[in-house]
């Protein structure tokens, strides 16, 4: 069965990996990590491991028996291109997706360097959407390696966002996802950083969505921007033809 989503900007994930490690500072208050070891304590099988990387390959085809069209989120509680991740699998991955033509979906990754290094060994689908988590200007060349991916759709997940991006190159970029931070520990986010990246993305004429202002409380916070909710989304390009 799928796992239907709340997150804001998905409508389903599926996770034929679980498990990560951390890269880089938006790592430090994982939610995934959190949620795995919770699982784990109420034996959820898939969370044997906790959150070390764990293939699930009898997860590998789960989309295809799901009928109705839906948006994915492709390892929400992984990096599908963490380097514990065999390239086959990968591919495999990649297959299923492409087979499953019905359905859009969403790849995020923190490990840019190895999505370039491996994209000219994917196919890559018209319903496949590749995009890179940048947390701050730390972490910008993660942009730089995903316009070299062959992907219709390039997104950004500008979240947890812990710093301005006032130099945004939005070129060849289709969508942008803005969130603060939630749950324990939360990092401030700024407001002005959030309209700021607002406003490249009108200028760049790039979807913008605002997922959450985020903190310990999440659901009082909100996720309204100068008043109203922002959901813009590309334009959905899925294949007509298995």
């Amino acid at each position: 069965m799928s796992s239907m989503s709340k997150i804001e900007w998905t409508e389903a994930t599926w996770n034929p990996v679980t498990g990560c490690s951390k890269v880089s500072s938006g790592c430090l208050n994982c939610y995934a990590e959190r949620m795995a070891y919770r699982l784990q304590k109420m034996g959820n099988s898939n969370y044997r491991n906790g959150f070390d990387v764990t293939l699930h390959p009898h997860l590998l085809e789960a989309p295809l028996s799901w009928k109705r069209s839906r948006l994915v989120f492709v390892n929400s509680m992984s990096d599908l291109f963490h380097e514990e991740v065999s390239v086959k699998f990968i591919q495999q991955v990649f297959d299923t997706m492409r087979r499953a033509h019905w359905h859009t979906f969403q790849v995020l990754t923190k490990r840019s360097e190895r999505l370039v290094r491996l994209a000219p060994s994917l196919a890559w689908p018209s319903n496949v959407w590749m995009g890179v988590s940048v947390e701050n200007s730390d972490v910008a060349e993660r942009i730089d390696h995903l316009r070299k991916v062959g992907s219709a759709v390039r997104f950004l997940s500008l979240e947890p966002l812990l710093g301005p991006l006032p130099d945004l190159n939005l070129r060849e970029i289709h969508w942008v996802i803005v969130g603060g931070e939630s749950g324990p520990g939360a990092r401030p986010m700024e407001p002005s950083w959030v309209s700021d990246i607002k406003q490249q993305c009108k200028n760049s004429h790039v979807p913008f969505f605002f997922k959450q202002w985020g903190g310990v409380f999440k659901k009082r916070n909100g996720r309204k921007l100068e008043g109203k909710t922002w959901d813009e989304l590309p334009q959905r390009r899925v294949l007509t033809a298995s």
